[in-house]
């Protein structure tokens, strides 16, 4: 766990046996020193809550796509099961604190633990922390019915890097994310991450793969010799096929069964040659769904050896018990074709196993008869359901509830020529062989340190309680604007800018009703009532509706469409930027933006005079997302060569003319301000999304007059805590009502001992 060159790990994990409370200081000491493990002692209670429960019976079932729809398939869900859940992985974070050490990293696995990484990350902020999922991640759809699924997504985002074997699981999570908590994924240079709430989650795709020198050990090992020669007398002549599978109701032993029967009933000349040996692992849980799987396997069994079988003849061999490693290699190396074909599976390596096998050892072979320097085969049926299926290429692959489709792969593989055999075997071999289960490890720690290497960069806050934990990171320098602070610096100055989004800064976006309340109207004109303050309102909205809503304020200065149009107070004209526009790209990009609303429900088009901007806030929000990213690529195409620039902002895209931003509003009114030799010595800007980034970083580096006595005071202010070019934040629009007004009031309790310094500065304004 800690980061030397030849790292040491610790394993933290649970016994499989109870440990009496006198002994496990004992037990924990000499599996410490011995293996380094450290055990948990979970209460049995609690474990069988815990595993049994939550685990398999919620779960495990709904990861592989089985809703609770009825008492067979599935339980109500138990509040008591969740809650030992959650205590078990209390546990693990208690026994994990005891062993780490700040520059460790803790690699947390599968889905037992999935609420670990908030209790890892509670205790210790900058953990550096990664999740791997052994399981499938179902689709949305399926995962919504889950009533702890907030919770669940929020502790995993809680890790830096989560790993998943498929891209199909990622992009479910990834879905899950989005449409449960709105996060939006982009791919950087290659990796996939989430940003949330300043950190970046990294999302790893990684198949997992085996250990070579374990297979490779007990292909040498003598047992597995005599066990080959066993084996190849007992089947002398026949054409043997190997299927190796837990039961379970997910493994599709029965659909394989079935294949086997219709192959056949189809092909009477392979009675009494093809034989499938079916190896039964022992069940990882119990009920009534495993049992009911165990008996249709014995019935369809007995069912085909009955109708095909005869003396010395069995097409299907079952062997449900403990089959030992080395058992299970013999029968590997002897198979002409593997069958693995679940209905739903995690990665499920026992191709891996199986290419391996057949690839062999120079002793092995000496026990196949293989002469020596000879080319090895081996054929593959493997499910399209299953995570190692992608990274077959060779093998052939099938949906197993088709009977007929499976029972023809399994001819095609064994009747396939050697020559393709061996290229397909071989093509396998070099994957399997070279993405290794230490392979495996080596790329995800390498990206786990890559995805931790920031965490001292930024500061950290503690937000929310319990389940709903996370952490916000953002710049050291970022706080939040203290009203003391802020009052004090306006007070010491004559002449003030203010600048203030509207949307998202003055009323929320959450507000259907988008006019400003006589709340705002109030502050504004307040504001504005004192001559040393300029004050703008700076919006992407049109110019008709930001006259209409502010028709009281007669002193407010209005940009609009992000300061295109320009007014410095209500009784002047609009300006319209110097900037030359061209307007004949609306004419192509207007018909482009058409098409995807028709095929966008809840979408619309908002024609501006200089903008237009599609929404998608009221689209799926999965389907709308992925049409905003398709519409940019799409309009980027087509204006490459026009002057505009196409934008993606918080559910829209937008299309606007090159240069305009708000930046320059805030670069026009502070220039004028220096130019007339009365540059101002507070700067206050106030926004909520990316467009107001332009504006913190203009006012930031404007070169101010260098005959003011002091550095002017200049506060960018962001609402809402998230990565951004202000210093300052605020938490929501009442908190920005609040600020101006205490400004406000700063400039009443004021007025009676500025007389001169007001009327200088409506001098000012008339420059202006």
């Amino acid at each position: 766990m800690a980061s030397q060159p030849i790292p040491e790990v610790v394993y933290v994990g649970s016994l499989r046996v109870e440990v009496d409370s006198s002994e496990q200081e004992e037990v924990s000491q000499k599996l410490l020193e011995e293996f380094n493990c450290v055990p948990t002692f979970i209460p049995p209670d609690i474990y069988k809550k815990f595993y049994h429960g939550f685990c398999k019976h919620h779960l495990w079932p709904l990861f592989h796509y089985m809703l609770p729809l009825c008492p067979d398939h599935g339980n109500r869900f138990d509040r008591l099961l969740w809650q030992a859940y959650v205590s078990t992985n209390k546990i693990f974070a208690d026994k994990v604190m005891e062993v780490y050490n700040p520059e460790d990293y803790v690699w947390v696995h599968d889905y037992h633990l999935m609420v670990l990484p908030t209790f890892l990350r509670k205790r210790f902020n900058r953990i550096k922390l990664g999740f791997f999922l052994h399981s499938p991640f179902p689709s949305s759809e399926i995962y919504r019915t889950l009533l702890v699924r907030d919770e669940i997504l929020k502790a995993l985002l809680n890790a830096d890097l989560i790993g998943f074997h498929t891209f199909d699981y990622a992009r479910h999570f990834l879905t899950c994310c989005s449409r449960m908590l709105g996060l939006n994924y982009e791919s950087k240079r290659g990796h996939i991450c989430l940003e949330y709430f300043g950190r970046t989650v990294y999302i790893k795709i990684l198949p997992v793969g085996i250990h070579m020198g374990r297979v490779e050990s007990a292909l040498n090992h003598p047992s597995s010799s005599i066990k080959v020669k066993e084996i190849q007398e007992q089947f002398k002549g026949k054409r043997l096929v190997i299927g190796v599978d837990d039961m379970d109701m997910f493994k599709g032993i029965s659909l394989k069964l079935l294949a086997v029967e219709h192959l056949l009933l189809q092909n009477s000349e392979l009675c009494g040659k093809l034989v499938l040996v079916q190896i039964v692992n022992p069940a990882r849980s119990s009920g009534k769904d495993v049992q009911e799987a165990k008996m249709e396997t014995y019935s369809i069994t007995k069912r085909i050896n009955d109708t095909f079988g005869f003396p010395g003849y069995e097409p299907v061999v079952l062997i449900d018990r403990h089959v030992p490693f080395c058992e299970k290699t013999a029968y590997y190396a002897l198979a002409e074709c593997c069958i693995v074909n679940p209905v739903r599976d995690g990665m499920n390596l026992i191709p891996y196993k199986y290419i391996v096998c057949r690839q062999g050892t120079p002793k092995m072979d000496e026990a196949l008869g293989v002469v020596p320097g000879s080319r090895h085969t081996s054929t593959l049926v493997v499910s399209e359901f299953t995570g190692c299926s992608p990274s077959l290429s060779g093998a052939i692959r099938v949906n197993p509830w088709d009977i007929e489709a499976v029972a023809n792969a399994v001819i095609a593989a064994i009747d396939m020529p050697d020559l393709e055999k061996q290229l397909r075997h071989e093509k396998h071999y070099c994957y399997v062989s070279s993405h290794d289960v230490a392979y495996w490890a080596r790329s995800f720690m390498q990206d786990l340190k890559r995805a931790c290497k920031d965490h001292y960069s930024k500061r950290c806050w503690d937000i929310g309680f319990g389940l709903n934990f996370r952490i916000l990171s953002l710049s050291p320098s970022f706080r939040k604007l203290s009203n003391d602070h802020i009052i004090s610096a306006y007070k010491r100055t004559s002449k003030r800018a203010i600048f203030l989004d509207y949307d998202g800064t003055m009323v929320p976006h959450t507000s259907i009703a988008k006019n400003p309340t006589p709340e705002v109207i109030s502050v504004l004109n307040n504001l504005c009532a004192d001559p040393m303050n300029n004050v703008f309102i700076v919006s992407g909205r049109g110019k008709e509706s930001l006259s209409d809503w502010f028709v009281q304020c007669e002193n407010l200065g209005i940009a609009a469409e992000h300061g295109y149009f320009l007014r410095w107070s209500g009784m002047s004209d609009w300006e319209t930027s110097s900037l030359a526009v061209d307007f004949d790209w609306k004419n192509i990009a207007e018909p482009v933006m058409k098409s995807y609303t028709e095929a966008t429900d809840g979408s619309y088009i908002e024609a501006k005079e200089i903008a237009l901007v599609w929404h998608h806030q009221d689209a799926d929000p999965d389907f709308g997302s992925c049409q905003a990213k398709e519409l940019l690529d799409h309009l980027e195409n087509v204006l490459a060569n026009d002057p505009v620039a196409v934008k993606r902002g918080q559910n829209i895209v937008e299309v606007k003319p090159q240069g305009v931003t708000k930046g320059l509003v805030t670069e026009k009114v502070l220039s004028k301000m220096i130019a007339s030799g009365k540059p101002p010595g507070f700067v206050l800007c106030i926004g909520d999304d990316r467009s107001d980034e332009d504006m913190f970083e203009s006012i930031s580096n404007t070169p101010y007059s260098p005959s003011l006595p002091s550095a002017p005071a200049i506060f960018a202010c962001t609402v809402g805590q998230k990565p951004s070019k202000a210093r300052y934040y605020l938490d929501d629009t009442v908190d920005v009502l609040a600020l101006l007004q205490c400004l406000a009031d700063a400039s009443s309790s004021n007025s009676s001992s500025t007389e001169t310094r007001v009327s200088f500065d409506n001098d000012v304004r008339k420059e202006l």
